[in-house]
């Protein structure tokens, strides 16, 4: 086992079950071969997609790996600890991190447990490697860009007759960036850095910057490729919630949310917003929302983007098209409080929308509407996963920070780290809609989370509904709890809400009495409604107030023509024609108890209520037609969501073990054609050229002398060559972290085959680049043109 491949093969069914499952990529498309795993696992896409998602610990170990083997060979664990700057409290979390990069594929271990990087792996890290300059083993020819190779004690024995300013130029770089600004002329900074240059600590980049040498770095940093173990941070003084608290101060919050979605559904019933040319809200539609239901913009903006996600609100479709409540609102607005949440809850974890960039502008400087577009983000919903991951992980009740949360994921994916207005952004939602209490995670988030069920989470969490009512002498009354169903019908019909906490209070006017009248409720109806929910009779104020408003309710009735109204008593309707607050509507008197109006029926109302009356509208026929205005109801469309995608299951992915292992026993001419079409670094197959070049090595082949003597000397097939398309890739990636020389057979346009010996630098994009020493020149060629690889065990002939 003294290659990657090697190493692949001898890995056991479980282990590659595992590495499947962390890195699913390497499943889809299924792999045929062990060369096929081995070749994606090594591409350039497939690396970075795995680096993206390791942690700080083990981008540490990984560094320390590639660092360590140009210049001591491939290290030991206990060099790698050593590299990092563990201590005996530290040792732990490194060799966990260790294990991570094994179990990852990222390092593999020789049969003396010596570590290896995996092909390809020092170009996916970059060229400032722990914050290192390039070394010599980056560069081509001898010694690198210093041209020569400095001892660990030759740069301090150097530093004993530098001058004083010098020390403090080589710790501003030690520990990196490797990168410094040239002092100006005449000063003792600059004077500095003209003895280190004569001295060869420190080479010119270009005009105006030095660059420390790595082997002058490590020398300084006394061989170490990093101060200190990355550790996680911990949440040892974020502040621990009371779980009773949490737990009500997160059904409060659901509670609320699901209260003014239903409100939202209500008013867009009644007045449907119209959609923008661009397929958004407006802001004046989307500041009229917010003023409705007494919350800021930023607040509405997100219960109608979480309402739209959730399947409530969609685009009727008109000619003149509007948002209007969805059928499955219905549904939704019918069941218990916690089941609404779960609803909502679900789709926003899954919604890849941004509510919170609603009032921002994009690049063309226009503002960002609501129910844009444009305001998808295909991973949001892995950032919010992630926020809640941290939050779960931490102790229970735990109440951490925005810049908590941020330095956790900084130190979870270093290399893809979310801005710290986004981790933000996520947690306000989730305090909204009461996945947090108090800061915390809720029982019902960590369900949420766990893919549990997060509705019973909350129906625990919620106080028992309240069905009565405490009626006062001064027209309020408190609800000592959460009002049920039915109780919550009723306030919102004919009362006004004051304060809501542990408990509701609410009180009744004209106007509220007089809404519950408009929506068809008579005085004996709603008068009933409050007895029966009332803890005692309904006192007599309320009870007059009742009756005072339903008697003056209907005197007045109008209708169209364009609008009219008419009275049974004359004197009701004197002086509103010459009143001028009505001028407006030029009423005009058709007789003594009618006057016709140029408005429409509803500003005729309006304008008649504003004067202090209370008229009703009729129909045609003279009945009396209620104030309610027409339900408008759309099919919810599917939600455009972009769920985090799924690792691949145990089962499938030992379904793939499977198949990998009966194909790697077999003879090569019974793999299957999948197996010969390996992936590239852009995670695309290679063209059927590949065929071609093969066919055609072939023919030459089968026209050539069939001995290894008659083919003269060095043409027999060295072992450990491979004409399989993945094969070579892994053959072409180990040689090129090896620094060896490969036997190249290549097929140009011609379809002529020519065999060449080559050093590989770097397999990339499908290409391989590198250099002829016999012709001393560097050269590239598609790696869909190779038709065989071999290893220069022997001379070129």
């Amino acid at each position: 086992m003294a290659t990657f491949t090697g190493y692949l093969r001898a890995r056991s069914d479980d282990e590659l079950v595992a590495l499947l499952v962390r890195r699913p990529d390497l499943a889809t498309p299924h792999p045929a071969t062990m060369a096929s795993l081995a070749a994606r696992a090594t591409s350039r896409s497939s690396l970075d997609r795995a680096l993206t998602w390791v942690d700080a610990l083990v981008l540490q170990v990984l560094e320390a790996v590639v660092v360590l083997t140009p210049r001591t060979g491939a290290p030991s664990r206990r060099d790698v600890l050593t590299a990092v700057g563990a201590g005996r409290d530290d040792a732990s979390a490194v060799t966990r991190a260790l294990d991570d990069a094994v179990a990852l594929l990222l390092l593999w271990p020789d049969d003396d447990g010596a570590l290896h990087p995996a092909p390809g792996l020092v170009d996916a890290l970059g060229g400032s490697v722990a914050g290192l300059a390039p070394g010599t083993e980056d560069v081509d020819g001898p010694g690198g860009p210093t041209g020569r190779a400095t001892g660990d004690d030759g740069p301090l024995a150097v530093l004993a007759d530098a001058p004083p300013a010098a020390g403090p130029v080589l710790d501003a770089l030690t520990w990196g960036p490797p990168v410094g600004l040239v002092p100006p002329p005449g000063t003792t900074a600059a004077d500095a850095v003209t003895w280190l240059l004569a001295h060869d600590l420190l080479v010119r980049g270009d005009g105006r910057h030095v660059l420390l040498p790595r082997d002058v770095a490590l020398a300084l940093r006394g061989g170490r490729t990093h101060r200190a173990p990355a550790l996680a941070p911990t949440s040892a003084g974020a502040p621990v919630r009371d779980p009773q608290t949490v737990a009500a101060e997160s059904a409060r919050a659901a509670e609320h949310t699901v209260r003014l979605v239903r409100q939202l559904l209500t008013r867009w019933e009644q007045s449907p917003p119209h959609v923008l040319r661009g397929g958004g809200l407006g802001a004046r539609d989307l500041r009229r929302t917010a003023q409705g239901l007494d919350v800021d913009d930023a607040h509405a903006a997100w219960l109608v983007e979480t309402a739209a996600a959730a399947g409530l609100l969609a685009d009727d479709g008109e000619e003149t098209p509007s948002f209007v409540p969805t059928l499955e609102a219905d549904a939704w607005s019918a069941q218990d409080v916690a089941p609404r949440w779960g609803a909502l809850a679900r789709a926003w974890l899954a919604s890849a929308r941004t509510p919170w960039l609603v009032g921002a502008r994009d690049e063309r400087g226009a503002l960002r509407a609501a129910l844009d577009p444009e305001l998808s983000r295909p991973w949001v919903p892995r950032l919010r996963r992630a926020v809640l991951d941290v939050l779960a992980a931490a102790p229970v009740g735990a109440g951490l920070s925005a810049a908590d949360v941020h330095a956790a994921l900084q130190w979870r994916s270093p290399r893809s780290v979310p801005p710290l207005s986004a981790v933000e952004a996520v947690l306000t939602d989730a305090t909204r809609l009461g996945v947090l209490g108090a800061g915390a995670l809720a029982a019902a988030g960590r369900a949420l989370l766990a893919g549990d069920d997060a509705v019973e989470a909350l129906a625990a969490d919620l106080p028992a509904p309240v069905e009565e009512i405490l009626l006062q002498g001064d027209l309020t009354g408190v609800v000592p709890g959460r009002p049920g169903a039915d109780l919550e019908d009723l306030l919102d019909l004919a009362a006004v809400v004051e304060s809501r906490g542990g408990a509701v209070t609410v009180r009744f006017t004209a106007d509220s009495v007089l809404r519950a009248l408009d929506a068809g409720t008579t005085a004996d109806d709603l008068l009933s409604r409050l007895s029966a929910a009332a803890r005692g009779r309904v006192p007599q104020p309320l009870e007059y107030l009742v009756r005072d408003v339903a008697r003056r309710h209907g005197r007045l009735r109008a209708g169209a023509a364009s609008s009219y109204v008419r009275a049974d008593d004359p004197a009701l309707l004197a002086g509103l024609a010459d009143d001028p607050h009505l001028a407006s509507l030029r009423l005009r008197l058709l007789a003594p108890t009618v006057l016709v109006a140029d408005a429409s029926p509803s500003e005729l109302l309006a304008a008649l209520r504003a004067r202090g009356l209370a008229p009703v509208a009729e129909d045609a026929q003279g009945s009396v037609v209620h104030a309610v205005a027409p339900e408008r109801r759309v099919r919810a469309r599917a939600a455009r969501t972009s769920p985090v995608r799924e690792r691949p299951l145990p089962e499938r992915a030992a379904s793939v073990v499977a198949t990998l292992r009966r194909g790697d026993v077999g003879e090569p001419a019974s793999r299957t054609p999948d197996a010969r079409h390996a992936t590239d670094d852009a995670g695309s197959y290679l063209t059927r050229s590949v065929d071609v070049a093969h066919a055609t090595a072939a023919s030459r082949r089968a026209r050539a002398p069939r001995t290894a003597e008659a083919a003269g000397p060095g043409r027999a097939r060295a072992a450990g060559g491979t004409s399989e398309p993945a094969d070579l890739l892994v053959v072409l990636r180990e040689a090129a972290q090896a620094r060896t020389s490969v036997w190249v057979e290549m097929v140009g346009p011609d379809g002529r085959s020519q065999r060449r010996l080559v050093r590989p630098l770097k397999v990339e994009g499908g290409r391989l680049r590198a250099l002829d020493p016999q012709r001393e020149a560097e050269l590239t060629v598609a790696v869909h043109r190779i038709a065989g690889v071999e290893p220069a065990d022997t001379p070129a002939s």
